[in-house]
């Protein structure tokens, strides 16, 4: 080959190159995002929707998202992990307790009078999952783990004053660790889907819910029950657990400046981006029951320290069962705690 055949062949190898490289750059990607919930619920209009937003933003346009609320793309919610563990679709937010015992650490953050506000615990999850938990998730790529605020309960009828009233109410639970929180109680546990509770109200199949303030307003729970019953102290009756996680494959097919931006959008801040949604639409959700004109039930201390007493065999009966497994129960409660109450005094 003579010089001038190399230089020439040595050029357009360089501008293939480059134009591979300003192919890659200029990659456009379309991300689908597929959950359970109306938009107009807390986390789809004020957690998603902006995430999105975001995301498009900060990618210069090049990540577009779209959303597939309501189930949109098919299945049940108890499927939505598996959908992006197995790349039916790219991204995901789900209740973590639909699949019971699938995520037994993560666990720790659900048993009874953990919880302050979503905002404070949900910061303390994300942490607690990076340092204890990962390998449970590991099928996915986690962008951000978070909890709702305080649960309570919200019952038909003259509803629950005292420990007593909740003996024989069936009442719909929101994961495994809670079913045996209400069982202690006297209550009978209904396991199903959030968006399953209205009709169940409605038919009779339960007496109330134990959900938290934001989740009532999408599904009406306030023209659907009569009472509403808090408790005293700054931590609620139970939290629940979520994951707005990405597939594996879908993260790493990105180019390597659309991950960053991936990377930029997840961690402890978008956690608490989720629990102060949750947070601020528990306010909208205790004044539609207030213009209802429901029954607003707050136990004294000394009421609610005798729930707190009966849910302690909750507590006790998890760490034996995960110290079966192998797992250090009570260390990980312990530290749940301290990372709920470091955020919680700020």
């Amino acid at each position: 080959m003579n010089r001038a055949l190399a230089f020439a062949l040595a050029l357009a190898i360089a501008a293939g190159a480059a134009l591979s490289v300003s192919r890659a750059e200029a990659q456009e990607v379309v991300l689908r995002l597929h959950q359970m919930l109306p938009p107009q619920a807390a986390i789809p209009a004020r957690a998603l929707v902006p995430w999105m937003a975001k995301v498009e933003q900060d990618s210069g346009g090049r990540i577009k998202v779209e959303h597939y609320p309501s189930m949109q793309l098919g299945g049940a919610p108890p499927s939505l992990y598996d959908q992006a563990r197995d790349g039916v679709v790219d991204l995901i937010w789900t209740v973590l307790g639909y699949t019971p015992g699938r995520f037994p650490k993560s666990e720790a953050f659900e048993l009874p009078f953990m919880v302050t506000t979503a905002e404070a615990t949900s910061r303390a999850f994300h942490e607690y999952v990076l340092a204890n938990a990962m390998d449970e998730f590991k099928d996915v790529h986690p962008i951000a783990l978070h909890t709702h605020g305080p649960g309570l309960l919200h019952v038909k009828g003259e509803g629950v004053h005292k420990l007593e009233d909740m003996a024989g109410l069936k009442i719909r639970t929101p994961n495994r660790v809670a079913s045996g929180m209400l069982t202690a109680f006297g209550a009978t546990p209904i396991g199903m889907p959030v968006p399953a509770v209205p009709e169940s109200l409605s038919k009779g199949v339960i007496d109330g819910v134990a959900i938290p303030w934001e989740v009532t307003l999408p599904l009406k729970i306030a023209e659907l029950v009569n009472t509403h019953t808090a408790f005293s102290g700054d931590h609620g009756l139970y939290t629940s657990t979520f994951i707005f996680a990405m597939n594996r494959d879908s993260y790493a097919g990105l180019p390597a400046d659309l991950r960053k931006v991936i990377d930029d959008n997840s961690g402890p801040e978008v956690a608490a981006l989720f629990g102060r949604a949750m947070d601020e639409v528990d306010v909208i959700g205790r004044e539609a029951a207030e213009k209802a004109g429901n029954s607003l039930v707050t136990l004294d201390p000394a009421e609610t320290a005798r729930w707190q007493e009966a849910a302690r065999q909750t507590t006790e009966d998890w760490i034996a069962e995960m110290s079966a497994k192998g797992i250090d129960a009570a260390a990980l409660v312990e530290d749940a705690r301290q990372r709920i109450e470091k955020y919680s005094s700020r």
